[in-house]
């Protein structure tokens, strides 16, 4: 499971104050649970996933982690652009302790880079990163699956395939979603989490966290 500890995140603005992320949040993500992750652009959804998979420290409390957790995937964390994919993938196969050779006959297959896998990733496109990001991480085995929209990227035909080993791999782990797509979220989602204001509301439907999500839209639209 994760387990947040009044958990805050704050960053500075230049010419003092701050702007606060969240703020002493407390709860529980237990294991086998899939949870769509809803907020406004800029509410902070990407520092969540960055907080949760360790690769960004809180302001203050803490989070606990009981199973493996992947990079959060949307964001190519964990690639070093220097290298090549298939340097990348030796790299995080030793890292993980995983066979490199038949992570690599998978992200072959299934990102369609082609003759890229040998090119340093500095001179991949964003939607080549995110699909070798995502590739790596399905070839791999994780308790959760952190998601930041990745699976919006490319042709119909690698959506698909998006799709289909999300949806075997949710039957047996946690899937973490990032999304603007109701589709995606109810596809993929149990529960939802509405993040608004520095708050992260979980709420015991889908569908009720969309509603919030949309409400607060709609207030935020007559504000401006």
């Amino acid at each position: 499971m994760i387990v947040f500890d009044k958990l805050t995140k704050r960053y500075p603005l230049q010419g003092g104050g701050y702007v606060t992320i969240i703020e002493a949040f407390s709860g529980v993500v237990p294991k086998g649970v899939n949870i769509g992750i809803l907020g406004r652009n800029g509410a902070g959804k990407s520092t969540m996933m960055r907080l949760i998979a360790g690769s960004e420290p809180p302001t203050s409390g803490n989070i606990y982690r009981d199973g493996r957790i992947s990079w959060p995937l949307g964001f190519s964390g964990g690639l070093h652009t220097a290298l090549t994919g298939r340097q990348n993938m030796r790299f995080i196969t030793d890292l993980y302790d995983q066979n490199f050779d038949d992570v690599v006959a998978f992200v072959e297959d299934f990102a369609e880079i082609g003759r890229f896998i040998d090119q340093p990733i500095g001179s991949y496109s964003s939607g080549m990163r995110a699909r070798l990001s995502f590739g790596i991480s399905m070839a791999l085995e994780f308790d959760y699956y952190l998601i930041d929209e990745v699976i919006g990227v490319g042709d119909a035909s690698f959506r698909q395939k998006c799709d289909e080993v999300l949806t075997r791999r949710r039957l047996t782990t946690s899937v973490i979603l990032v999304s603007h797509s109701e589709r995606l979220l109810r596809q993929f989602c149990d529960i939802g989490g509405v993040l608004h204001n520095g708050k992260l509301t979980f709420y015991e439907t889908l569908e009720e966290a969309i509603e919030i999500h949309a409400f607060n839209q709609k207030i935020a639209a007559i504000d401006a």
